[in-house]
Parts: C-alpha cells; sequence; structure tokens
C-alpha cells in the first residue's frame, strides 16, 4: 500500500466529519488540511505532523510519514524516497536509479530498457567494488584488501592491490606509483617522473622539468622546487623545529622554531608583509587590501580584500562583512551556533529593506527576504547546522514546530501553535480571517459567507451572512471545504 493510500485511511474518520467553508480544515489530531490563498495548492497533516503531503516550489510535490520516511516526486519525472535520513536514500530517474546506506553501501542500476552496457556498480565500503560498463577497459570488480583494482576512483585512472598494504600499485596518465608495503617503501616512474621513498627515513621524487621533492626522517627534513617550467619557481626548505622557509622571486617567507616565530614578504602580484609571534596567537600583516591584527584567543581582526572578519574572545564572538554580487552581508555569530545572524543588504541601493536570517540554538529560527515574505518558527534546533538542507527541513523540522508564524506579504499572516492544534489566519486585501481550535471552536470571517463561530467544525453554533444583521444559531451546518472549483457558499 503506498503513503497516498495509508494517508487517505489515516483521514477517513475525519472525512465522514463535514468540513467548515474555510481555507483550513481543522480535525487536529487526525487531519488538518491547508489551502493556499494564492496557489490554491492544498498541505495536509495527520497524527499532528507525522503524516504529511504537501506541495512544493517547481512543480515538486513531497508526502511522507516523519522522520522514518520522506518521498519526493520532482517536476522532472525523477523521485526522491529517504528512511531515517541520512541513514538510506533511493533516488529515482528515467534512465535508472541509485541508492545508498550512509554512502557506504551504494548500488546503482540502469532502468530497464537501458543498453546492455549501461553502467552497473555496487560499494560495499571499504570491501567490496564493482563497475560494470559493457566494457573491459572500465569495468572492474575487486575485494579489500584481498585482491583487486578500481578505474577512474579516487583521483586515479587505477588502483590495484594485493593483499593491501603488501602492494598497491597506482596510475594516473603515464605516471605510476607502486608500494610494497604501503607507506613504508614506494616507487615512482613513468611519465617523466622518477622516485623512491624508505619512509619516514629518507625519500625523493622528481618531475622532470618541473619538481623535485625530498625528505629526510619525515616531517623533521625536507626540500622541495616546484614550478621549474616557470619564471618563479618555489624552494621550501624546513628543519624542524628550528627552521623553514620558503622563497620565490616575488615573496619570501622563514619560521623559527618552528610554527611560533617568523615573518612573510611579498612583492608580486601584490604588496604583503607579516610578522608571526608565538604563532597562531599573535600576528601583524599589512599589505595592499590586506590587513591582519591577531591576539588569540581575545582579539582578531582581519580585512582580505575586503572580507572583514573580526573574532571577540575566541570562539565567544565572531563577526564577518563582505560583498558578493550585489549584495553586502554581515554574520554574527555567538558560540558559532548558540546564536547566529545573516543579514543582506543590496549593495547598489541600501536603502532598500535588507534580507535577514537569525537563530538563536535551540529556541527559534526567523527568516525575512526584506520584500514583506516572514518566517519564524520554534522550536529549532537543527535549521542552523543545516541551513541549505531541504531534506532537513521537510523530514525533522516540523518535529519541533511548538510555533510557527508565516506572514507572505504585509497583508497575509498565518499562526499556528502545537502542530496546527490552533491556528489564525488573516488576508487584509481578501477581507478574510478565520481562527481554529482545533475541531472545537473556529472562528470565521468572509465577505461573501458573513461571519461564522462554531462549536464541533458546524455542530452548533452562530453566523450572520451579508444579508443579515442579526445572528442567527445553526445546528449541524456542515458545509465543504473551500477549494478553487467549491467556492464558499454565502
Amino acid at each position: 500500500m503506498n503513503l497516498r493510500a495509508s494517508i487517505a485511511c489515516l483521514g477517513l474518520a475525519a472525512a465522514l466529519a463535514a468540513r467548515a467553508h474555510a481555507a483550513e480544515c481543522n480535525d487536529w489530531p487526525i487531519r488538518v488540511a491547508h489551502t493556499d490563498a494564492r496557489s490554491a495548492a492544498q498541505s495536509t497533516q495527520f497524527i499532528g505532523p507525522l503524516f504529511f503531503s504537501q506541495p512544493l516550489s517547481a512543480g515538486d510535490h513531497a508526502e511522507g510519514f516523519r522522520p522514518f520516511y520522506l518521498h519526493r516526486e520532482n517536476a522532472d519525472a525523477s523521485s526522491e524516497t529517504d528512511f531515517l535520513y541520512p541513514l538510506f536514500f533511493r533516488r529515482d530517474y528515467a534512465d535508472g536509479y541509485r541508492w545508498s546506506i550512509l554512502n557506504l553501501i551504494n548500488r546503482d542500476q540502469p532502468a530497464a530498457g537501458q543498453p546492455a552496457d549501461a553502467t552497473r556498480g555496487f560499494d560495499l565500503w571499504p570491501f567490496y567494488f564493482s563497475r560494470q560498463t559493457g566494457n573491459p577497459a572500465t569495468s572492474y570488480r575487486a575485494v579489500f584488501p584481498l585482491y583487486g583494482g578500481m578505474k577512474n576512483r579516487l583521483g586515479q585512472d587505477r588502483i590495484d592491490w594485493t593483499l593491501f598494504p603488501l602492494y598497491a600499485h597506482a596510475r594516473r596518465d603515464a605516471r605510476h606509483a607502486y608500494s610494497y608495503p604501503w607507506p613504508f617503501l614506494r616507487s615512482f616512474s613513468g611519465g617523466g617522473q622518477d622516485g623512491f621513498y624508505l619512509w619516514p627515513l629518507f625519500g625523493y621524487r622528481t618531475q622532470a622539468g618541473v619538481s623535485r621533492q625530498d625528505f629526510y626522517l619525515w616531517p623533521l627534513g625536507y626540500h622541495q622546487v616546484n614550478g621549474l617550467d616557470t619564471a618563479t619557481p618555489v624552494r621550501r626548505f624546513g628543519a624542524l623545529p628550528f627552521y623553514a622557509s620558503e622563497r620565490s622571486a616575488e615573496s619570501v617567507s622563514e619560521t623559527y622554531l618552528w610554527p611560533f616565530f617568523g615573518y612573510t614578504d611579498r612583492t608580486v602580484p601584490y604588496r604583503y608583509h607579516e610578522t608571526r609571534y608565538l604563532w597562531p596567537f599573535l600576528l601583524q600583516a599589512r599589505g595592499d587590501a590586506r590587513y591582519r591584527n591577531r591576539w588569540a584567543p581575545f582579539y582578531s581582526h582581519s580585512v582580505i580584500k575586503g572580507y572583514d572578519k573580526t573574532w571577540v574572545c575566541w570562539p565567544l564572538w565572531r563577526r564577518d562583512r563582505y560583498t558578493e554580487g550585489a549584495l553586502d552581508h554581515q554574520k554574527t555569530q555567538l558560540l558559532y551556533f548558540l546564536y547566529n545572524d545573516h543579514l543582506q543588504q543590496s549593495a547598489t541601493a541600501p536603502g532598500k529593506a535588507p534580507a535577514r536570517k537569525t537563530h538563536l540554538w535551540p529556541l527559534f529560527s526567523g527568516w525575512d527576504n526584506g520584500a514583506g515574505r516572514v518566517q519564524v518558527q520554534a522550536l529549532s534546533p537543527l535549521e542552523v547546522f543545516f541551513p541549505h538542507n531541504e531534506t532537513i527541513r521537510l523530514a525533522y523540522s516540523p518535529l519541533f514546530a511548538l510555533y510557527r508564524y508565516d506572514r507572505t506579504s504585509p497583508e497575509d499572516l498565518r499562526l499556528t501553535w502545537l502542530w496546527n492544534a490552533i491556528s489564525y489566519e488573516r488576508h487584509t486585501a481578501a477581507a478574510t480571517s478565520e481562527f481554529h481550535l482545533g475541531p472545537l471552536f473556529s472562528v470565521e470571517k468572509h465577505p461573501e459567507a458573513g461571519r461564522r463561530i462554531a462549536l464541533g467544525n458546524g455542530l452548533f453554533g452562530l453566523k450572520r451572512t451579508p444579508d443579515r444583521r442579526s445572528w442567527r444559531p445553526f445546528l449541524f451546518d456542515f458545509a465543504k471545504h473551500a477549494s478553487p472549483t467549491n467556492p464558499p457558499a454565502p
């Protein structure tokens, strides 16, 4: 039985009861259905916030059983299914599907009717890896650490192993790296490179005409030269913990009693001087579009190419200011996430209302787009950690929504308490409003239907229509729920 059929069964009792003519039909906790006044899209919740069905932007639709199951149908004909996200997910596309358990057990499978050479894959990290493409050059099966290899994975064209770490071979382009055993004995060849490691005692690696790296008693001693094929090769030398340096035609950096004391001087492509005293605590730097003062953990202030960052009593308080595109940003944090405020202001029209997102963990989160749309939720323990994760927002955040404030415009407002058990909605331009205390008590106002006060969702109450000045009682007045094709009757 699919989820929609299950929701229909759960709502049978509510369906048998008649509906009050309003934007909301509130049979809490069994069922709460709400119709958006602008889009006419309907969202439904059953058993408080647990079962739900709601439209999303761009023609998508989501439904589920929070927090265990979430299913999303997208306008592009793809679909997404999650069980206890991020434990398990499945993504279905026109040409196949993919599922994963914690990104450790992964399966890729083409849809029925796809060509025989369509990619099939299965991973059981870190033990088994398989890709079948119909082409031996790109297909493989491997069992780690016993025997096998992967192709076009982990940044390499091919990786092979036998009883790893006893033997491993990695190839990228014409360059080969052999380990026997890894990481103690390694050799490098092919593609103009040469090298040998007896780690951690000594080793070298060269790329003809490009670079050379040497180390001794790693990581204490090293010497590297990179960019030999450029006009400004960079040379690095270290005899740790006594001395380390990096030099090129454009800059020089030296560190004494590494990593505590040192300086950096740069002239090209920008001027910059940095002095380090007991790094990383004390540091001063000046340069072209660059400024740093650090007396950690008490105070730190830096301006790097317009990005202004200040710390006070790290990690107690932080403020960042920067411009990105046509927007000025200001971020303020108290203990990273305890208080988090992000303000966006137009860089070209400073008089324009700003947009703002604020979190006071775990009490509430608030959003204001600066154009009349405002949302507030309490409690809100997850939004500050997952600000761009819509799956978290659908599957988990509503479970904590003891209170929600949603203002879509200065004239349109909706408030809810206790997962829609209590709700108030107002549309000033349309002269409509309604209040619901679950199915027990409701007050509605509509220019065509008049005013209505009801108990038991219409079991009895009082109403006054536009053509009558006086109130009159009613019994069993269960008018139908308003919809685009079924407007409220006067």
